[in-house]
């Protein structure tokens, strides 16, 4: 495995310009809305701890749905791995944690930066929450029940704006990014495991 910090073919560039133009989506979508997607987005000690402490219940969830043999849960697994595995694999730990930072910061500038305030201001506070990740659940909607996990994990994203207190845009970017992050090393690390067995049978 190569292990040069970027490693730019065509999956890693895809992969990386499809994040970050959701960037350029929320600060159009921003505009219109008279929202800056970026306003609730500042350095604080709370919001990186917080963050770091509320990686933990996502990760437990994912390496407990790891464990459970159901056949949606099963039907997710194998999609993940066959979608993500063959990209992933080929990738030093450095690559991964660039490419799921990317994620973090766009897809939350996005949906809890622009689209989760504006449903809030038009439709109440609960309302907004709901609503926004319904959208997150959607676009996320590999499968029926992938859909509907994504969308709880946005629900929960969307509350941790608010741990402490003070609106922070930072808690749930690190939250997302971190998460992400330990998933693709599992998946890696799961789908490299698969390679070797092959070989070896």
């Amino acid at each position: 495995m190569d292990k040069s910090l970027f490693k730019l073919d065509d999956f890693f560039k895809t992969a990386c310009v499809f994040e970050a133009s959701l960037i350029l989506v929320a600060v159009l979508l921003g505009w219109i809305a008279d929202i800056n997607p970026f306003q609730p987005l500042y350095f604080s000690e709370p919001a990186i701890a917080y963050g770091i402490a509320g990686t933990i219940p996502l990760i437990l969830m994912f390496l407990s749905l790891e464990k459970l043999e159901g056949e949606s849960i099963v039907a997710i697994r194998n999609m993940l791995l066959k979608t993500l595995g063959p990209g992933l694999h080929r990738y030093h730990w450095t690559d991964l944690l660039i490419l799921a930072a990317i994620a973090g910061i766009s897809e939350e500038i996005l949906f809890r930066g622009v689209i989760q305030p504006w449903m809030e201001s038009s439709w109440g506070i609960t309302a907004g929450l709901i609503g926004s990740n319904l959208i997150f659940g959607l676009v996320h909607a590999v499968t029926p029940l992938y859909a509907v996990l994504a969308a709880l994990v946005g629900i929960y994203l969307g509350l941790s704006l608010d741990y402490g207190g003070d609106r922070n845009l930072l808690t749930p970017i690190i939250i997302h990014g971190l998460y992400d992050f330990l998933a693709f090393i599992a998946l890696m690390r799961v789908y490299r495991a698969g390679l070797s067995s092959d070989v070896n049978d």
